[in-house]
């Protein structure tokens, strides 16, 4: 059965069961029931800020609960099994500084509940706040220093330090102001005066700061800002001020009496509460001028003829009065009032006959500088007095051609324009020239002007040399081209006119003798009779000559290239011709064709027919004939001719590449040895190779001869100079040792045989006799001198012999004309006869070498 006992605030509710056996009710530990609990209000959220604690006298598991009023709002959460109280809401002491809170512990069957009060503690979270903002006083400006103006006043919802509230300036350097630290008390500086003349309202900028605190950890101070207008009244303590000064006015020559010169204007000083100003003239006006009392305005009394000053000096009075009437103030100021001319003519140009705004004249270009335009008669005049007939001339148009004088001048000036620029008067590119004089008044404010248009009509002159459209023209005409073809047409443009830009044409160099030119179209033709070659000349380079009438000319180069035509066949150096092939080695024939350029002088190479069979292939490009690749012995040859001879007669042509293509055939006979025959000595196979070209042997060694001189000059230039140089003193007397010269041994040189062909002469080396060296004379030696290169080996002929021939690798179309062998001198020098000593040698060696081997 259940009790049921009415619970009171503050006391523990019992409930008890009447089981077979009783329950007792769980209950709270002593410090386990957030008894006298207090939490800081910056406590974060989510944070474990306590645990209950309780047990069961039977041992039962208990469970935790929380619960809050409905009317407020649920700040913590409980984990029932565990007890841990968790922030679930932010904290603030200012809206709420006690949380009310039911907490209850159940074992299942019994429920206790307890009520709890948690203290909410201060933290320094709240800045100070201005109370009646905005503030705005207004004082005096004769308020005395250091009277108290304002009082602001913020107050600080945190408690302790952190709600006290001291006051200061923001900026204390730039004020005149100060206030009281605590209370906040605005007073006007000490030493300081206000003035409403020069600020009429000052901005104050007062700080409220607390007295700082800790918040979330960290030591903070808040503050807040607040300004104060402070407005200055203003009060009689300035006399009145005249505005506008210096004050000038004009009286003209057609201004009525009675008329306003101008108006003096002045202010009380004192502008927040001015006083009433009145205008009076203390002297200097003659009876002529008068002054409104009220509005200051000055009027002139009588008409301008009877002014009897050019400039009349004023003083005008201001007198301030007072809201009872009487004078406070007094304020005096001059004024200049000048007679002037009205400037109501602008200035006016004249010509002969008057008024006129149109001149015209003639004019030959490029005068000279500072040329005057003599056919222009202009006058400029203003008929205004003093200032306003001072006027500036000017030209408008064309300043970088012509320039006018006077610049300025008063009333009245005769104007002249003068040639400024030569090249720019140019009748080339303007036949006509229009410009305006213009004159504008100087010292007016209206700045009166006048214009007038001038009109140049330019007359030509020969001034310009006839110019080619190009400086050089080149032109290209067949060989063949017949006498009279036209070739290039020349240009040339003369910018004169008339008779100045009539142009005449004709040629001079060197190579105009074959070229004829049209005087007056520019046409180039070759000559009726001339014949063109380009073989013979392929490039003709002469000049033309453009002229007018005035002896003006202009030139241009001419070049006339001459373009090939396939006019010659090629050609062979003899039409029978006759070859020996070492086998294996391959000869060639060569033929030349005598036009210009490509292709008409390529030549192809084909062999025609062979007597016997053929075994040859030739090279078409060069003209190299070769055996066979299969023929590699003079048995497979023997195997192939009837008679077993080594003897074959060919049928080359030579075709040119041109068109029409040319060809010329020849006839070529060659013998075939065999390589064994060959001779062994390097002179043998020099001469070998060399037998159809001796041009090559004559230069190789003219070559070695060459460099042999320039080492001499070289080593015996360098010691002269050496010596010079160290001013070395040379012994009287040079002893040179003679250097032994071997015994002289003929060079025998063996000739190729062939079974057909006859025996070839020998090569003979004739040797001179040594000389010896001898000694120096007295004094410094002679500079050596460079070697005699060794004569070349002649051929000895045998009496009766037919022309020599060699057996060569390589065959040319050379003549077969017998050629006379040069002589020999008759005596040689010693370093000649050494050298040939020495060759000599150095060729048995090799010999005996390779017999040996």
């Amino acid at each position: 059965s259940w009790a049921k006992v009415p619970l009171t605030p503050g006391s523990h509710l019992l409930c008890v069961f009447f089981p077979a056996k009783v329950n007792f009710a769980p209950h709270f530990f002593g410090n386990g029931n957030l008894g006298l609990f207090s939490l800081p209000e910056d406590t974060p959220v989510g944070s474990h800020v306590y645990t209950l604690n309780g047990t069961d006298p039977e041992g039962e598991p208990v469970s935790y609960h929380i619960s809050f009023d409905p009317s407020t709002r649920s700040v913590f959460s409980v984990d029932p099994n565990f007890g841990n109280i968790t922030l679930i809401e932010e904290l603030d002491r200012e809206r709420e500084d006690e949380i009310e809170a039911i907490i209850s512990i159940s074992d299942g069957l019994n429920l206790v509940s307890e009520k709890v009060v948690i203290l909410v503690t201060d933290v320094n979270d709240e800045a100070p706040r201005f109370l009646q903002e905005p503030y705005t006083v207004q004082i005096p400006e004769d308020t005395p220093a250091g009277s108290s103006i304002f009082e602001v006043r913020a107050v600080d919802k945190d408690t302790g330090s952190g709600g006290s509230v001291t006051y200061s300036l923001q900026n204390t350097l730039a004020t005149q102001f100060t206030v009281d630290r605590h209370s906040g008390v605005l007073h006007l500086r000490a030493g300081s005066t206000l003035d409403y003349e020069t600020a009429q309202a000052h901005f104050v900028t007062v700080v409220a700061q607390d007295g700082g605190g800790r918040l979330r950890g960290a030591a903070v101070v808040f503050s807040a800002t607040t300004t104060v207008t402070v407005s200055v009244e203003d009060v009689q303590d300035v006399g009145p001020v005249f505005v506008g000064t210096p004050f000038r006015g004009c009286v003209y020559e057609d201004t009525i009496p009675g008329s306003e010169v101008l108006t003096v204007v002045a202010m009380d000083g004192d502008r927040g509460k001015p006083n009433r100003l009145l205008y009076s003239l203390v002297n200097g006006s003659d009876g002529a001028f008068d002054i409104n009392v009220t509005s200051g305005a000055i009027v002139v009394t009588q008409s301008p003829a009877q002014l009897r000053r050019e400039v009349y000096e004023l003083h005008v009075q201001v007198t301030e009065v007072s809201a009872a009437g009487s004078p406070a103030a007094q304020a005096t100021v001059p004024v200049t009032i000048r007679l002037v001319d009205l400037n109501n003519h602008p200035p006016t140009f004249y010509g002969e006959s008057g008024p006129q705004t149109r001149f015209e004249l003639s004019l030959s270009e490029h005068p000279p500088p500072g040329e005057i335009l003599r056919g222009l008669k202009v006058t400029v005049k203003d008929l205004d007095q003093g200032a306003n007939a001072k006027f500036a001339l000017r030209l408008v148009g064309l300043e970088d051609a012509f320039r006018v004088v006077p610049q300025t001048a008063l009333k009245e000036a005769q104007v002249t324009v003068l040639a400024e620029n030569s090249a720019a008067i140019d009748f080339e590119k303007f036949r006509v020239l229009t410009f305006q004089l213009l004159a504008t008044e100087v010292d007016t404010a209206e700045k009166f002007s006048a214009t007038a248009d001038v009109v140049v009509q330019l007359l030509d002159s020969n001034d310009n040399a006839p110019q080619f459209t190009s400086p050089h023209y080149v032109a290209r005409v067949p060989e063949d081209a017949p006498g009279g073809s036209t070739v290039v047409a020349v240009r040339a443009v003369d910018l004169d006119t008339g008779p100045w830009g009539t142009v005449t044409y004709s040629i001079y160099g060197p190579g105009a003798d074959l070229f004829q030119v049209h005087s007056s179209t520019g046409v180039i033709c070759t000559q009726p009779w001339a014949s063109l070659d380009a073989e013979a000349t392929a490039r003709y380079s002469f000049h033309v000559r453009a002229e007018d009438t005035g002896g003006r000319h202009g030139l241009a180069k001419v070049t006339v290239l001459l373009l090939d035509v396939n006019d010659h066949p090629p050609q062979f150096g003899q039409s029978i011709q006759e070859k020996t092939m070492v086998l294996g080695t391959p000869v060639r024939i060569k033929a030349t064709d005598l036009d210009a350029e490509a292709p008409n002088n390529l030549v192809d190479y084909s062999i025609t027919h062979a007597e016997p069979a053929s075994v040859f292939d030739i090279d078409a490009r060069t003209g190299e004939i070769r055996l066979k690749s299969s023929i590699r012995s003079l048995d497979a040859l023997r195997s192939i001719t009837h008679n077993g001879d080594c003897t074959w007669a060919l049928e080359v042509q030579a075709k040119d590449r041109g068109s029409p293509s040319f060809s010329t055939m020849a006839v070529l006979r060659i013998d075939i040895t065999d390589a064994e025959t060959l001779p062994r000595s390097p002179i043998d196979a020099f001469l070998m190779q060399t037998r159809d070209d001796p041009a090559k042997a004559v230069g190789m060694l003219a070559g070695a001869m060459a460099i042999t001189v320039a080492i001499t000059a070289l080593v015996s230039t360098a010691t002269f100079w050496r010596n010079k140089k160290s001013n070395k003193v040379l012994p009287v007397r040079r002893v040179l040792r003679r250097r032994p010269c071997p015994a002289p041994r003929a060079a025998h040189i063996k000739w190729l045989k062939c079974n057909r062909t006859k025996a070839a002469a020998k090569f003979v080396l004739k040797e001179d006799p040594p000389s010896e060296n001898c000694n120096g004379s007295l004094g410094s030696p002679p500079t050596p001198r460079a070697p005699v290169p060794p004569p070349l080996p002649r051929v000895a002929p045998g009496p009766g012999a037919a022309p020599w021939t060699v057996p060569t690798v390589s065959g040319s179309l050379t003549s077969l004309q017998p050629q006379g062998s040069p002589k020999p001198s008759a005596s040689g020098s010693p370093i000649q006869s050494a050298l040939v000593s020495e060759l000599r040698q150095q060729f048995e060696k090799r010999r005996a070498d390779k017999v040996h081997f």
